[in-house]
């Protein structure tokens, strides 16, 4: 998710010009300028290992302007599952996808893009937020695309996000989907962590990994929701990125932080093709910087170093989340041996406490009643005899 407090940074191919590209990436398309964020990530040693060749990063977002210098040539355009009638002419369409798609680049420069468009651009407020809607969801519908059509990585800049959000079983089944493909799913932790710091999904999911965005100082940005789902943390105020109506601006959010983290997942499996998603997640965890006194809920494992997480994935740890046949019981009953279809008798203690409790919840309840019934006949049915002090109540 972008947070909206966008900084016009420059415009167009001035700062292309002014700022010089990796030496490595210099036959491709204009690269994004590459600002701090370099070497927080340790993307030089990185990119001397891997640029992300033969890798495909769909980001699901609102859509990617092709033609843009930072990503033109390297995008593929899926469908638009948003179908909200909004077309790569407007200047509405594509702005948040269009910066994410720039800051994957800048990480891997020789790897693809697949766009597929499953969210409008909001107001600034809500920017890269998920609307709820009746029928299929936008996201599912992506995700199943992007697997189906020879997606490595997956890179959810988005979520929910609002109060009372909630889990959706489709979504998990979709995760579930790419996951048992081999492609890993990342998604930004949310942008709530200095208002009401709000559960989000996809985060949210066991699936997905959770990336929250650091400050120029390596600690959590002010807005980063703090969460216990959130695994990894990555660079994420005044990153310079691709506008959709031409040039560079600065945006802060988790949504960069996210973007840049796909970029080295693309260098990652680049560099090990057979790399599975929970490989890959045990690799950029552990490599990653680890906050003092180890994991936490502001940055989860801690930033990620690239050069060390490309570096490790020539060596994967062995992956022991291969599915396996179950041979038990025809239903998991064990040990106690109860059908699924059937339940328990409630103990009779339990549910007799339950009645008495209510029982005498009851009485007091009447006892009160009477009480002020007699306070007003004692007064004349009118006001009460005291009127209490105004302001907070006094013990």
């Amino acid at each position: 998710m972008t947070k909206r407090r966008t900084r016009t940074a420059v415009v167009g191919a001035a700062l292309t010009g002014l700022i010089c590209a990796l030496p490595m990436a210099a036959a491709h398309a204009a690269t994004t300028p590459l600002g701090w964020e370099g070497d927080a990530l340790g993307l030089s040693a990185a990119q001397q290992l891997s640029q992300g060749e033969g890798v495909t990063v769909a980001v699901l977002d609102s859509g990617v302007v092709a033609d843009h210098p930072a990503v033109k040539g390297r995008v593929t355009t899926g469908p638009d599952y948003r179908e909200d009638g909004l077309g790569p002419e407007s200047p509405n369409w594509g702005k948040h996808g269009t910066a994410m798609a720039s800051d994957v680049l800048k990480v891997a420069p020789k790897a693809k893009v697949l766009s597929v468009r499953v969210i409008a651009d909001q107001d600034e407020a809500d920017d890269g937020k998920a609307e709820r809607q009746r029928g299929p969801s936008p996201i599912v519908e992506g995700i199943y695309y992007a697997v189906d059509h020879g997606a490595d990585v997956i890179s959810m800049s988005l979520g929910s996000g609002e109060v009372g959000n909630y889990a959706d079983s489709a979504d998990v089944a979709a995760i579930g989907y790419a996951l048992s493909h081999g492609v890993p799913v990342l998604a930004a932790a949310g942008n709530s962590g200095d208002e009401l710091n709000e559960t989000a999904f996809p985060p949210g999911y066991a699936g997905a990994i959770a990336v929250a965005a650091t400050n120029q100082g390596g600690a959590r940005a002010t807005f980063s929701t703090v969460h216990t789902y959130n695994e990894v943390a990555a660079p994420g105020t005044g990153i310079t990125s691709a506008k959709n109506t031409g040039g560079y601006e600065a945006v802060d959010g988790t949504s960069p932080a996210t973007a840049l983290a796909s970029g080295v997942v693309a260098l990652m499996l680049s560099h090990n093709p057979k790399l599975t998603p929970a490989q890959t997640r045990a690799i950029l965890t552990s490599t990653a910087r680890h906050p003092q006194g180890g994991w936490n809920a502001f940055l989860g494992h801690g930033q990620i170093d690239a050069g060390a997480a490309v570096k490790a994935a020539a060596s994967p740890p062995d992956d022991k989340t291969v599915p396996v046949k179950y041979e038990g019981k025809e239903h998991f009953a064990s040990p106690v041996g109860t059908p699924r279809t059937t339940h328990p008798a409630m103990e009779q203690e339990v549910w007799l406490t339950g009645l008495g409790a209510a029982g005498v919840g009851l009485l007091m309840l009447i006892g009160g009643l009477l009480l002020v019934l007699l306070g007003r006949r004692r007064n004349g049915g009118g006001a009460p005899a005291t009127v209490p002090p105004s302001g907070p109540f006094q013990v």
